[in-house]
């Protein structure tokens, strides 16, 4: 554990010191002599001392129960509220009529028993300090088998374990022992945790699930970003009691999920206490790496854990929500990802989001709040004690630094049936989270002086669509309406000074090839003409809003006759604004609409997301614990310019680490493939994430889900790798080209190996269309009615040329060597055919063909 400044001290009016570290368990002396009494009659003479000989923590069949064994972690991992067993070996059988011991456990360097950091469990005994419950099991031998259960609402962290025997002469501890130490979670399972969720397709996705879909782009074009949380993975775990160390959240604490919420909220930015993540919302990440390019976090956590505290470049809000995320899930808090579009920065805390205009309706940056297109943060599930029960449920946090929270850039934990319901009076920071989903959008106008007016109000622009993951789906769940009703605004003041104008305008922004087009639709309600003065601003923003660069700005008039509608398209070349898009490509209209005989105005907003080339991600080969797979990223340049200093990222978890490649050039037009193999060892469904990165343009990402089967080598479609025949027929054509060249060129039996390439192609052709929900024994016969129809038209084919078709033969089964598969369809199907062919002919094709996956990798883009 690195080191960092403890915070061991007493703090306010308190007489103790609160320990605020988990790094180091306090290590308790093995013997302590009684100074007075003893508290009870010596014990018979002749009968030995009990002496603790080993401790047994039943890792295994404990974390099967505790739903834990997904942890990349030797050592016991536990959830509190529910009982596990330990053994503990003694030098005798344990009499409990003449033998006393008790069991400690211990959390932090200054263990107290009202601090709940010190528990002692003694058989049979009222544990009145503490809620923590033990049953002797049974007996066997030298063994006595305990079950505990911890406290509900005890500390969560990392224990140490001693058994303490009570002699005449003081109290014997059994060695300080690492292998006994344990964590313990917090409990969706139990009933008595506050963190309870009563729902088992919820458990599995909001606590146990490691990947999943993060949700951006804008809400008429939602894109989706694969993300490996890796909660289980290999030091997350210790870098989750690492990062409340570094903040120095005391033990005492660490039991409230609120709290727990509270402290990580700040801790996952670096902001005010040197937290997780650098944020950086500008276009250099030369310093760090750049936030479209990260695949999951555990890098982060791990490099940030290693580091000793030293904060991870750089993070935006999808990162933070990511990273977060695995914090919750890792010490066992129910938790997800939320998306919302068209999501409003109310700096100044009025709940309103105040766009200012200047006279010539531009957008005036300093005096505006910003209305991200997209902005990520988190929910979790608890139940509150700290406000009333019925706010209770899924909870706002968010560790994205936006504003200040009682001192710490932080946000939550608010509860979302309040921001609905608008009771902005509960803890914490109710009226920010609500502005950002339900907030109006007041319109300004500032005259040369600086004198502001208000101009036009828009109820329904903030807050379009609030979306996550759907359970058991990379799909997304529309969740708007648990933050809010149809709008009728909240905040009609406004409306109620400003007389309704008497001409509408309805705007919408699309894409065409790579023009953009701004279609602006006017309806004049009244009996008289109007005359309309529009103004138009196009910028090429930041997701969050903020505007990088104004490209264009255009001034139209429109003419309205009495009750007349009328449809006005504005195209922008793609010449005007591609030069201006440097990483993720937001671009936004913003229409100011003067109508000359009433005074008044109009404003609308349009943003549109410029969508990347595919980075495509597939996986070969047959999918078994075991069996030698290929992952494929292929990525074809199509922007019309080159791309330099690009990097390509492949992470699968529970498949192989993440691997880097760098690519000093990608020139347009140009392809590149990079091909990774692994041997799967775990069985269950996987996921590759690939992203590529460059200063020009950033967000592209891919992922591939596949599918281990343990009995199995069929290739499932959930794997994602769709053949098609004409696939198939190329790779095997390529192929057999390979294995001919020597025997073509030798001029033997030219015309008879035509006919076996088209028997070999039309193998291919079948194996494509296999159907893919057989059972075994149909799944066998059709295999081999293919296998059967290939071997009587090959036989037939090379019956006129046995020279070049032992040649043939030996080349395929020598080649057939290389792809490492065992198993032979001629063995399997030999009892349906009488082959006359040499014995190895049909053996090392069958291995060619049953590998045909792997052939993949041999065709290049």
């Amino acid at each position: 554990m690195p080191a960092f400044e403890s915070c061991e001290k007493n703090r306010g009016r308190l007489n103790i010191p609160l320990s605020c570290s988990n790094g180091e368990n306090r290590i308790l002396p093995e013997f302590e002599a009684f100074q007075e009494a003893t508290p009870r009659a010596p014990m018979p003479s002749g009968s030995a001392n009990l002496i603790v000989k080993n401790i047994s923590m039943y890792e295994k069949t404990n974390k099967l129960l505790h739903h834990t064994d997904a942890y990349h972690y030797s050592n016991l991992i536990i959830r509190r509220g529910q009982e596990f067993t330990m053994g503990i070996v003694f030098n005798r059988p344990f009499n409990p009529k003449i033998d006393l011991f008790f069991i400690e456990f211990l959390i932090g360097i200054k263990p107290i028993r009202t601090q709940k950091t010190l528990i002692s469990l003694t058989l049979g005994e009222n544990n009145e300090t503490n809620d923590w419950e033990v049953r002797v099991v049974e007996t066997s031998k030298n063994e006595t088998k305990v079950a505990i259960t911890p406290a509900a609402d005890c500390i969560v962290g990392l224990y140490s374990t001693y058994v303490t025997v009570i002699t005449n002469l003081g109290k014997k501890r059994s060695q300080r022992n690492k292998k006994t130490d344990f964590y313990v979670l917090f409990n969706p399972w139990a009933p008595t945790d506050q963190v309870y969720l009563d729902n088992e397709d919820e458990r599995k996705e909001y606590v146990l699930n490691n990947v999943g879909m993060i949700y951006n782009g804008d809400y008429t074009n939602i894109n989706r970003r694969p993300w490996n949380y890796g909660q289980f993975q290999s030091g997350v775990l210790e870098a989750c009691i690492f990062i409340l160390d570094f903040g120095k959240m005391p033990l005492l604490y660490r039991g409230d999920a609120v709290k727990v919420f509270r402290k990580a909220s700040a801790m996952i930015n670096s902001l005010d206490d040197d937290g997780v993540l650098v944020g950086s919302w500008g276009g250099d990440f030369s310093s760090g790496t750049a936030p479209t390019a990260w695949t999951g976090s555990v890098e982060i956590l791990t490099n940030y854990f290693s580091e000793g505290g030293k904060p991870v470049k750089y993070g935006q809000c999808w990162v933070y929500a990511g990273v977060f995320n695995t914090f919750l899930r890792c010490l066992g808090l129910p938790a997800r990802v939320i998306t919302n579009f068209c999501s409003a920065h109310d700096n100044s805390g009025n709940l309103m989001t105040d766009i200012v205009l200047d006279e010539d309706g531009s957008l005036d940056r300093e005096l505006s709040d910003s209305i991200w297109n997209f902005h990520c943060w988190n929910e979790a599930y608890v139940k509150r004690r700290d406000i009333p029960e019925n706010y209770s449920g899924w909870q706002v946090v968010d560790a994205t630094p936006q504003e200040i929270s009682e001192g710490y850039y932080r946000c939550g934990p608010t509860a979302v049936v309040a921001i609905k319901n608008e009771s902005l009076g509960y803890s914490f920071d109710a009226g920010f989270v609500f502005s950002e989903v339900n907030s109006d959008v007041v319109y300004h106008k500032k005259d040369k002086y600086g004198n502001m007016t208000v101009i036009y109000v828009d109820s329904n622009y903030v807050g379009k669509l609030v979306v996550t993951k759907m359970i058991g789906s990379n799909d997304y769940n529309d969740i708007t309406a648990s933050y809010k009703y149809t709008k009728t605004s909240p905040l009609d003041s406004y409306h109620s000074t400003l007389p309704d104008t008497d001409v509408k305008l309805c705007t919408q922004a699309t894409k065409n090839n790579d023009d953009l087009m701004l279609t602006m639709i006017f309806s004049n309600l009244s009996n008289e003409p109007r005359t309309i003065t529009t103004k138009i601003t196009g910028k090429v923003e930041y997701y969050t809003g903020a505007t990088r660069t104004q490209y264009t700005l255009l001034t139209q008039e429109v003419s309205l006759k009495p009750l007349e509608y009328k449809q006005e398209v504005i195209t922008v070349k793609s010449e005007q604004y591609k030069n201006f898009i440097i990483g993720q490509s937001f671009l936004s209209f913003i229409v100011y609409a003067f109508i000359k005989e009433t005074s008044m105005s109009l404003t609308s907003m349009e943003s549109i997301y410029i969508t990347t080339p595919p980075l495509l991600l597939e996986v070969s080969n047959t999918p078994q614990v075991g069996n030698e797979m290929f992952a494929i990223v292929g990525f074809t340049n199509t922007l019309g310019y080159d791309l330099t200093n690009v990097t390509v990222r492949m992470e699968g978890l529970n498949l192989f680490p993440l691997k880097t490649k760098n690519y000093s050039i990608i020139e347009q037009g140009s392809k590149i493939k990079w091909i990774e193999s692994f041997k799967p060892q775990k069985a269950g469904t996987m996921t590759l994430v690939a992203c590529l990165d460059c200063a020009s343009l950033r967000d592209w990402q891919g992922e591939n889900s596949s599918s281990d089967a343990r009995a199995s080598t069929k290739i499932k479609r959930r794997m994602g790798l769709t053949l098609s025949g004409r696939y198939i027929s190329l790779v095997l054509a390529v192929q057999i080209a390979y294995l001919l060249q020597t025997v073509g060129a030798a001029g033997k039996c030219d015309t008879v190996f035509k006919g076996f390439s088209d028997c070999l192609l039309q193998l291919g052709n079948n194996m494509a269309s296999y159907p893919q929900d057989l059972d075994e024994k149909e799944n066998l016969q059709t295999i081999c009615t293919y296998w059967d129809d290939f071997h009587s038209c090959a036989t037939t084919a090379l019956a006129d040329c046995q020279e070049g078709a032992t040649e043939l033969w030996e080349k395929l089964k020598k080649e057939s060597r290389n792809l490492e598969f065992k198993g032979s369809l001629f063995e399997l199907c030999a009892g349906g055919n009488d082959a006359s062919t040499p014995s190895a002919s049909p053996t090392g094709l069958t291995l060619l063909l049953s590998s045909f996956s792997a052939l993949l990798t041999w065709i290049q883009f």
